[in-house]
């Protein structure tokens, strides 16, 4: 049994930035084959954040890190895209829908980037953080102008893009923690408007290069914060990557980007 497979750098033109994916198509004669613990085997395999699996008989998307699924996953979103898009399976200016965890997510591609409709997601600043989390992250709590959290994950904006990039957490001491991820952002200083990265040790990737589902959160923080409806955001990882936001009367967002084939081949599994 083979599968084809791809490795895409994503939210980047370039290769060996961005955020790496691998695409795993299914074809309807394997679709029985293809349970979860396959799949996770397979994302361990792969040694990425994620591994999208797109099953092409009913254009159902799944996404796994190394140790668990995900309701959603933008940069493994749009590296699937981007697959179809060089195979041909999709036009240019033509919208697809993919069938997900998180609903049904729309997908325009264009000559120069990829657009994605996302559900928005609000931060909700009135919860409390654990105060051992800011010790974990290498932060001050006067560093910190903003706390909250949004899907079961801790959102966090601190005063200065340059505590941002500097952060080295203790990723042992994280997860010794309860958490699933966190996310920390500032105001950027020049060249674009917020700065991000975000950790997730929780879930087997300690630092995401470029994180499109935390974008729909980004935007709508920021967008109301800076009375923006468009927004552009730079995650900085050592890869880094750029993600374009725009926030629509719908409590949804549009989140756009670029990406690379990096690799191409054959997944070869055992017999079923």
């Amino acid at each position: 049994m083979n599968l084809d497979v791809f490795q895409v750098d994503a939210f980047t033109s370039e290769p060996f930035k961005g955020n790496p994916a691998a695409v795993c198509l299914i074809p309807p004669e394997y679709t029985h084959h293809m349970d979860e613990a396959l799949m996770l085997a397979i994302a361990r395999e792969m040694a990425v954040s994620e591994t999208a699996f797109l099953f092409l008989h009913d254009m159902r998307l799944r996404w796994f890190t190394p140790e668990v699924e995900v309701a959603l996953c933008g940069h493994g979103t749009l590296s699937v895209a981007h697959v179809l898009k060089e195979l041909g399976r999709i036009e240019q200016g033509e919208t697809i829908a993919f069938s997900t965890l998180s609903g049904v997510l729309r997908v325009t591609v264009s000559d120069n980037d990829i657009v994605m409709d996302f559900p928005a997601t609000e931060v909700d600043t009135s919860a409390q953080l654990p105060q051992v989390l800011l010790s974990g992250l290498g932060l001050t709590e006067s560093q910190v102008v903003a706390s909250g959290v949004f899907d079961t994950k801790y959102f966090i904006e601190v005063s200065d893009e340059a505590i941002v990039r500097s952060l080295s957490p203790d990723f042992s001491a994280l997860k010794k923690l309860p958490g699933r991820s966190v996310l920390i952002s500032a105001r950027a200083a020049e060249g674009t408007d917020i700065i991000s990265r975000y950790f997730a040790p929780w879930v087997g990737v300690n630092e995401d290069p470029v994180t499109g589902s935390a974008h729909c959160a980004l935007a709508t923080y920021w967008g109301n914060k800076l009375n923006l409806t468009t927004l552009s955001g730079y995650q900085a990882s050592e890869r880094g990557g750029q993600v374009t936001m725009t926030l629509c009367d719908d409590n949804r967002v549009k989140l756009s980007g670029q990406a690379v084939t990096v690799l191409k081949g054959q997944l070869m599994l055992p017999s079923c």
